[in-house]
C-alpha cells in the first residue's frame, strides 16, 4: 500500500507538467489564430487533439479549432485550385467532424456532408474522377437514408475550376433520369459560369450549361448539353448536339466538353427564346442555327 502511494506521489508532478505543457501549446495555437497564421495554428490544434486525453476539457476546444482551421484552409486552397492541399485539409476536417459529432450539437454534425462534397470537388480538381465518384456514392447513400442537411439535400457542388477570368461551378442533382422522356424537362447536371471580381470571387452569372434529358429515344445517348442565359425579360437557350451523354455520365468527358464550350469552339445548334408577357404567359420561339463559323 505504501509503495502504491509513493508511486502516485512520484507521478503527480509528471501529470501536472504534462497538463501545463498542453495549456502552453493551446495558448500558442490561440496566439497564432489571433495573428491570422491559420496554417500554423491548425498544426498546433491538430497535434493537441492527437495528444490530449479525450476526457480532458481542453480536448473539446482543440478538436473544435482543428475543425475550424482545417475547414478554412480547405476552402481557401480549393478556391485557389490547390486541390492537393484542399484534399488534405478536407480529410483532416472530416476526421475531426466525425469525432465531434458525439461531442457537439446537431448543427455541428451537419458539417460532415458539406465537407464530403468539398472532398469530391478536390478529387475532381485533381483529375481523379474514380475517387471522386466513390465519394459521390456516400452523398447518394446519405440522400437515400435522409441524412443530408438543407442546402445539399436536392443537389450538391461536385466540381469547380477557373477558366481564364471565369469561375465555373458544377452541380449535380440526385434525382434519376425519368423513364418517360416526355413527362417533363429534366436536368441532371448544371455548370454555372461566372465572371469574377478582382479578388477572384464570383461577380455575375454569364450563362449555364445544362446536361439535359433528351426528349426522345436514342440508343446512343440520354442527355444533351444545353446552353442557357437569362436577361431581365427573357431566357435564351440552345442545344449543342455535338455533346451527348449516356445515363451513366462520363464526368471526365463532360468536364472536357464544358471547357471546349468555354473556349467558344462550338455554337448551339438551336436558339430557344422564352419570353413572358404581362399576363404571365410564356412564349417559346425555337430557331435552327444554320450559320457556320
Amino acid at each position: 500500500m505504501k509503495k502504491i502511494n509513493f508511486f502516485i506521489l512520484l507521478l503527480l508532478p509528471v501529470i501536472g507538467y504534462s497538463q501545463n505543457d498542453f495549456i502552453n501549446e493551446y495558448q500558442k495555437a490561440d496566439s497564432l489564430l489571433r495573428t491570422n497564421e491559420i496554417d500554423s495554428a491548425f498544426i498546433k490544434f491538430r497535434d493537441l487533439e492527437k495528444s490530449l486525453p479525450k476526457n480532458d476539457t481542453l480536448y473539446n476546444y482543440a478538436l473544435w479549432y482543428k475543425v475550424t482551421t482545417a475547414t478554412y484552409l480547405e476552402e481557401t486552397n480549393r478556391l485557389k485550385e490547390k486541390f492537393d492541399k484542399s484534399l488534405d485539409y478536407g480529410l483532416e476536417a472530416l476526421d475531426a467532424i466525425e469525432k465531434g459529432k458525439v461531442i457537439f450539437d446537431a448543427e455541428f454534425a451537419k458539417r460532415y456532408y458539406f465537407m464530403t462534397k468539398n472532398i469530391i470537388v478536390s478529387y475532381y480538381g485533381l483529375g481523379n474522377f474514380e475517387a471522386g465518384n466513390k465519394w459521390k456514392e456516400k452523398m447518394y447513400e446519405a440522400k437515400k437514408n435522409n441524412l443530408l442537411p438543407e442546402g445539399i439535400d436536392a443537389y450538391f457542388n461536385y466540381d469547380f475550376f477557373k477558366f481564364e477570368d471565369k469561375n465555373v461551378w458544377g452541380y449535380e442533382w440526385y434525382a434519376d433520369l425519368p423513364e418517360n422522356r416526355f413527362s417533363s424537362s429534366f436536368t441532371k447536371v448544371v455548370y454555372y459560369v461566372y465572371s469574377t471580381n478582382s479578388d477572384g470571387s464570383d461577380k455575375d452569372q454569364l450563362y449555364r450549361l445544362h446536361v439535359l434529358m433528351f426528349h426522345s429515344t436514342n440508343e446512343n445517348f440520354d442527355y444533351v448539353l444545353d446552353k442557357r442565359l437569362e436577361t431581365a425579360t427573357e431566357e435564351i437557350g440552345g442545344t449543342l448536339y455535338a455533346y451527348t451523354y449516356k445515363e451513366a455520365i462520363d464526368f471526365r468527358k463532360l468536364k472536357n466538353d464544358v471547357k471546349e464550350v468555354l473556349k467558344g469552339n462550338l455554337k448551339p445548334d438551336t436558339k430557344r427564346t422564352l419570353t413572358k408577357d404581362k399576363e404571365g404567359k410564356i412564349k417559346i420561339d425555337v430557331q435552327m442555327n444554320t450559320k457556320k463559323d
